[in-house]
């Protein structure tokens, strides 16, 4: 039996997830949770198998109560559901030590199922999450160069924009619509903390990330 802690401040969604997850013969809400400042001692108290958050609740953040968990209750391990999907946002996610990241749109059925997956330790990937925005939590620091903060992925979008092409050409070359490679290319420009994609080239370049 699967033992779940569940933490979502509106009282229907709360109690419909409960019903539906009770309806499940190998999964057990041991803890229903308002406040997000109520985790960790739930947590601390009961040893759930998996902590199913939302992202937004009041007294505490959920991301940082994954983060908590993740540090005092090692054995729990936490999925975060959101209404975003932001690269950011899945970043702070992976940060914060979140096992599964799942949108509120998703049925009740991908919640149990994601919930199975990740209790013996398994990442959850939601396909509706943008390409690349999840890799992996401890990838290599960088292909060319040490310490970059780019994604392998974000690395080859950058490079490509290095040689002279645009969005479009590089999402012909990589089977992305140009809208995923626009957000990789914004993604670059804020991480490297540049003014613009020409600086983050620059910078890129500079430091050996790309050549």
């Amino acid at each position: 039996m699967i033992r779940i802690l569940l933490a979502e401040d509106m009282h229907m969604i709360r109690g419909a997830l409960v019903a539906l997850l009770g309806l499940e013969p190998d999964l057990s809400v041991v803890a229903e949770i308002a406040d997000g400042r109520a985790i960790l001692p739930a947590a601390i108290e009961l040893r759930p198998d998996v902590a199913v958050i939302d992202i937004n609740l009041p007294g505490a953040n959920g991301l940082d109560a994954a983060s908590l968990l993740h540090e005092m209750v090692p054995t729990c391990r936490a999925i975060v559901l959101t209404a975003l999907d932001q690269p950011g946002t899945v970043r702070r996610a992976i940060d914060a030590h979140v096992w599964g990241f799942l949108p509120k749109i998703a049925p009740p059925t991908e919640l149990a199922a994601a919930i199975r997956l990740v209790a013996p330790g398994q990442r959850v990937i939601d396909s509706r999450i943008p390409p690349g925005a999840w890799e992996a939590e401890e990838r290599p620091a960088g292909r060319r160069g040490g310490g970059s903060p780019l994604t392998p992925r974000e690395s080859d979008v950058l490079q490509m924009a290095a040689e002279g092409m645009n969005a479009t050409e590089i999402a012909g070359a990589m089977h992305l619509s140009t809208g995923t490679v626009r957000n990789y290319l914004t993604a670059t420009v804020t991480k490297l903390n540049a003014r613009n994609r020409v600086d983050a080239v620059r910078i890129a370049r500079a430091r050996a990330w790309i050549s």
